[in-house]
């Protein structure tokens, strides 16, 4: 077993070696991306999209489908993770609920706690609003809300906060946050554009075009915080209890 995984690897990392050489030297002017789409992208942006981000109008409109995926690996990942590590039969019978403090608990570093994860969360919230007219977005956003339940788990345990958060929401909205995106870019195919051509929202919306484009990155950005935010969390309670959601760490 091995030894086909080892040449599995050794195939694929010739093959990419490979690929490699066709690729145009790191910040050279004279490749496609710098000749054809830079200037464009620096040129036609805020004109396009009314989003003054330009990485924001990259990641979320020009690349939409490559950010979508990128949502989806993310979500594949912590479903994978969830798969092999959770033992189902160990805990049918179990119920979560938060344990009462722990002999030598850190009251200092639980009331701290209790009161970063507000601010954390309401900071995210704006990083995640505002993504697309300042440094921030989905991604972001979602690994700050995400860090907020962490460390509530941390401070206290993981019982503390899946009694706060659920883990069938955090799975549920985990595919929820995907489903929000694709179901944006659907939408713009039922009002007669191509998928994730934010523009078909205008007249539905009463806006011009460009407002939104900026409105339809808002909402997939919240998608994506979405997926970020519940597989975050879930990768954590997942690996630090070794999937029986107990102790942790």
């Amino acid at each position: 077993m091995k030894k086909t995984a080892l040449l599995i690897i050794a195939v694929l990392g010739i093959l990419l070696l490979r690929a490699a050489e066709d690729l145009p030297f790191w910040g050279d002017p004279q490749s496609p991306a710098s000749v054809h789409l830079s200037d464009y992208y620096l040129e036609e942006s805020y004109e396009e999209t009314s989003v003054p981000n330009i990485v924001t109008s990259v990641l979320a409109d020009y690349r939409g489908y490559d950010t979508m995926f990128e949502t989806v690996v993310i979500f594949c990942a912590g479903i994978t993770v969830l798969i092999v590590l959770r033992r189902t039969h160990r805990r049918r019978a179990k119920v979560i609920s938060p344990r009462p403090e722990r002999p030598g608990a850190d009251i200092i570093l639980q009331t701290a706690a209790r009161l970063l994860v507000p601010m954390m969360q309401l900071f995210a919230l704006y990083v995640v609003a505002h993504g697309h007219h300042s440094p921030g977005g989905g991604f972001q956003g979602g690994v700050i809300l995400g860090s907020s339940l962490i460390l509530l788990a941390l401070s206290y345990d993981i019982q503390m906060a899946l009694h706060r958060f659920k883990e069938k929401l955090v799975l549920l909205f985990s595919a929820g946050g995907v489903l929000l995106y694709a179901a944006i870019g659907l939408a713009c195919l039922f009002l007669g554009r191509n998928f994730l051509a934010y523009g078909a929202w205008a007249a539905l919306l009463g806006i011009s075009e460009p407002e939104a484009h900026s409105h339809g990155m808002l909402g997939v950005e919240i998608g994506v915080a979405i997926t970020v935010l519940c597989i975050m969390f879930s990768l954590y309670i997942d690996l630090a209890s070794g999937g029986d959601l107990d102790e942790g760490l």
